[in-house]
């Protein structure tokens, strides 16, 4: 079953409202084993909606429509689908009673735009919506079938899980879909497809798919299985997930859906009763951020600084007047100090530090936009790594934190330290 997705407003086109709609249902049908090959998102035109809306059933099984059932003027959806399907309006008592109820309680008039929310097409099915005052619309056309729901998400959602997402699941006839996810960091997308994992065509048929989601310095592996009971679901994945395990295993950090390489090492320090202390020059707090936006980061986590001034180091930190001058702020010397001091000053089994010229000025020809030293200190180790990055401030301060947090994970397990090719000095 293809599925196409119509997002209707002007808000969202010019930017007001984020168009959260269209993630959530995309995803929620992918589960269910609906292939959503469009989505697109249209203003609160007539003539824009029926030539979309035209298109999309030409095109697909299954249309949702998000947004245009309200009672104000530019709502056009409703005369879109009773333009559309060539049939008048049938008045719903029960929504009718239901909103005027719902005024009266709160001790607001009813007027007639809110009498014309129970005016559903003729020829639709309602989706009875308690949240709100616009109810779904189940609308047959042609070969396809056409679902409206309301634009406000709460409602949105509603619909969906209690009409939508079982009504379509019955129709599919599919009792399973699983997804596996395989997050890697320190490789790039083509890197990992091409030299890492190879070819996987032999595993590939209409009900196992696998994707690359690069985003941040990491690609996440979704697997997808479609089958007829959850067992063969997972067991028609298993010889692809066992190929990536293998080929990619020096990359991935976890294969928890919503995992992050913060949540991935906060499970791991916990795990081996080891603490994390920083000392943060240009990332200027984001590391110690992403450690304790975990739940229970703070049985690993005692505390962090952010030394940014050359003098803060040297007070506080307690790195050498004489490294600062003679190597420069944005150097190994300083970030293994730095790192040093971390764990010392709070009382950590670990220290890991940044330091660098996150941008968009301040670099040099021997220190350009995008060098970054990252420091490590523990008992065992002692070294800094140097990141040459970006020219993008932003892109520059959240990759050095992800690949501060990557140094610890892999030092901790013990694995040698290889996603980038990166210059390391040691003490």
């Amino acid at each position: 079953m293809k599925a196409q997705l119509l997002s209707i407003g002007n808000e969202l086109l010019i930017g007001d409202t984020v168009n959260t709609n269209a993630s959530w249902m995309a995803s929620s049908l992918t589960h269910i084993g609906v292939s959503v090959d469009k989505v697109i998102t249209i203003g609160d035109h007539y003539e824009t909606m029926l030539q979309a809306l035209k298109q999309a059933v030409h095109e697909a099984d299954l249309v949702l429509i998000t947004g245009g059932l309200g009672p104000t003027h530019d709502d056009l959806t409703k005369e879109v689908l009773v333009d559309l399907a060539q049939c008048g309006y049938r008045l719903d008592q029960r929504v009718l009673e239901f909103v005027r109820e719902m005024f009266q309680r709160r001790g607001l008039p009813f007027t007639a735009s809110n009498h014309d929310q129970a005016l559903i097409p003729e020829k639709a099915e309602t989706l009875f919506n308690r949240l709100g005052t616009a109810p779904g619309i189940w609308l047959p056309l042609e070969e396809s079938i056409v679902v409206a729901l309301p634009g406000v998400p709460i409602e949105m959602k509603h619909l969906m899980k209690e009409h939508v997402i079982p009504r379509v699941s019955a129709m599919r006839g599919v009792q399973a879909y699983e997804v596996f996810y395989l997050h890697t960091f320190g490789i790039p997308e083509s890197e990992l497809s091409d030299r890492v994992i190879g070819k996987v065509d032999s595993w590939l048929h209409e009900g196992l798919s696998l994707a690359y989601l690069p985003g941040g310095g990491g690609v996440t592996l979704r697997i997808s299985s479609v089958a007829a009971t959850p067992d063969q679901a997972k067991d028609q994945a298993q010889p692809l997930l066992n190929h990536l395990r293998q080929q990619a295993h020096a990359y991935l950090f976890s294969e928890q859906p919503k995992a992050t390489l913060a949540t991935s090492l906060v499970e791991l320090l916990t795990a081996r009763k080891r603490t994390l202390a920083t000392a943060e020059s240009c990332t200027g707090g984001l590391l110690s951020a992403a450690i304790t936006d975990i739940p229970g980061s703070s049985h690993i986590f005692p505390g962090g600084m952010v030394a940014y001034a050359n003098q803060l180091k040297e007070k506080e930190l307690e790195v050498p007047a004489q490294l600062l001058a003679t190597y420069g702020a944005v150097s190994a010397p300083v970030a293994m100090a730095m790192a040093r001091s971390a764990a010392k000053r709070y009382g950590a089994d670990i220290g890991i530090s940044t330091t660098g010229i996150a941008g968009p000025e301040g670099g040099t020809t021997e220190k350009p936009v995008g060098t970054i030293w990252i420091g490590f200190w523990s008992e065992d180790h002692h070294f800094a790594t140097l990141a040459r990055l970006f020219k993008d401030r932003d892109t520059n301060r959240t990759r050095s934190v992800s690949i501060a947090l990557d140094i610890v994970r892999r030092e901790v397990l013990g694995m040698d330290w290889l996603p980038f090719d990166m210059k390391r000095e040691y003490e």
